[in-house]
């Protein structure tokens, strides 16, 4: 198919697109270090710098996708909502599908905008896209399927073709293996600026990847690796652990800042997961619609729901479309990783001590046998 790709960041949709066979023909972005990206790694496809004043999708355009702002949308962010200055711009969307027949949208966000506002952006999603004849599947997919990285994202995906929607995204569902907290043989993952409110723990996995700061303060999370030392992924990592090819963000390094590669990748949508929406687009197959009922928002907006056309349906289907088989953390990572300094591991070290949380056994005596060899190493230094 033929995607043009808006919002496009640094191309994980289209680039996970391009992997299952289709071909982007425009990419869309406002910020320049995500622009130097993509005229380096598509530099056959026209970019267009600001959605508000591109005038039209070009001709012959199947497939829109859109990872649009989620700032105004994240649980982290400002919470501003579907209207808010930067999640708002998916008005543009609508605006330059009216203007064209596009057959199908695919958007990507982040999942708290199923609870936000009672879900009001998913109800003016749906709306703005049932008012323009489109069917539409959403589904929360976790990167986890594909990668050691515990991720979780809404897809949603609306036909006005002879392809049904539920029959890409609700189409298959795995089961996980499970996973259980082993400090000799596992590496686990976790945010090292929380420790009151969260944790993010993943075990042979790490927690989402954000996207640090506009101003380029990165925002990795830590590893303890097996035998208990506790790094920060380097950022060739990161992007492998998004998908992308190791350096697949050292274009930016040319006219910006180096440490605004972070916020580029925890910005990106993982790659295989686009992949997989890609090949499923190809090749759809039967949805399970036993697991199916009646949609009801009493409680807010379920974890996956369908309209097709007459009814709208929730389906009970979990964030796991498939589980590839994959290398643990700790063989994952190909690069050398940073030590957690000594006023980090402090820092969260404190902050552990007032919390209420609760953390897995051990945990806290590798934290503060790490910052004693850290602050052991500083004085030797």
């Amino acid at each position: 198919m033929k995607v043009a790709g808006l919002f496009a960041g640094i191309g994980g949709l289209e680039l996970g697109l391009s992997r299952a066979g289709h071909e982007a023909a425009l990419l869309c972005e406002v910020w320049e270090p995500a622009v130097s990206v993509l005229e380096s790694k598509f530099p056959s496809v026209p970019v267009h710098r600001d959605i508000c004043s591109l005038r039209s999708l070009p001709q012959g355009t199947q497939l829109v996708a859109a990872g649009f702002p989620c700032q105004d949308l994240s649980q982290a962010g400002r919470t501003a909502g579907i209207s808010g200055k930067n999640s708002g711009l998916v008005d543009q969307v609508f605006r330059l599908l009216d203007g064209s027949d596009v057959p199908l949208v695919l958007f990507e966000n982040v999942p708290f905008m199923l609870r936000l506002d009672k879900g009001a952006a998913m109800r003016r999603l749906t709306s703005e896209l049932e008012s323009r004849g489109y069917r539409w599947a959403y589904r929360i997919i976790n990167t986890l399927s594909f990668l050691p990285q515990r991720r979780e994202r809404v897809f949603v995906l609306a036909s006005r073709c002879d392809i049904d929607p539920a029959e890409v995204l609700l189409s298959d569902d795995a089961q996980p293996p499970a996973m259980q907290t082993d400090f000799n043989t596992k590496a686990h993952g976790f945010y090292w600026t929380e420790g009151v409110r969260g944790l993010g723990w993943a075990v042979d996995a790490i927690p989402p990847l954000k996207n640090g700061s506009t101003v380029g303060i990165p925002s990795p999370p830590a590893i303890v690796l097996p035998g208990g030392s506790i790094i920060k992924p380097e950022i060739r990592d990161a992007e492998r652990l998004q998908g992308f090819d190791a350096r697949w963000t050292e274009p930016a390094e040319k006219e910006h800042r180096p440490s605004l590669r972070w916020s580029l990748v925890g910005n990106a949508v993982s790659v295989p997961v686009a992949e997989w929406v890609g090949k499923r687009l190809a090749s759809p197959r039967q949805a399970p619609h036993a697991q199916e009922r009646a949609l009801d928002l009493s409680s807010g907006w379920p974890k996956a729901a369908k309209f097709d056309g007459k009814r709208h349906s929730q389906v009970e289907i979990g964030q796991f479309p498939i589980w590839c088989d994959r290398s643990p953390l700790s063989e994952f990572l190909q690069f050398e990783g940073s030590p957690l300094s000594v006023r980090a591991t402090s820092g969260f070290y404190e902050r552990t001590q007032r919390s209420s949380l609760r953390f897995p056994d051990g945990f806290i005596d590798l934290v503060r046998k790490h910052l004693l060899e850290a602050q052991g190493n500083s004085v030797a230094a």
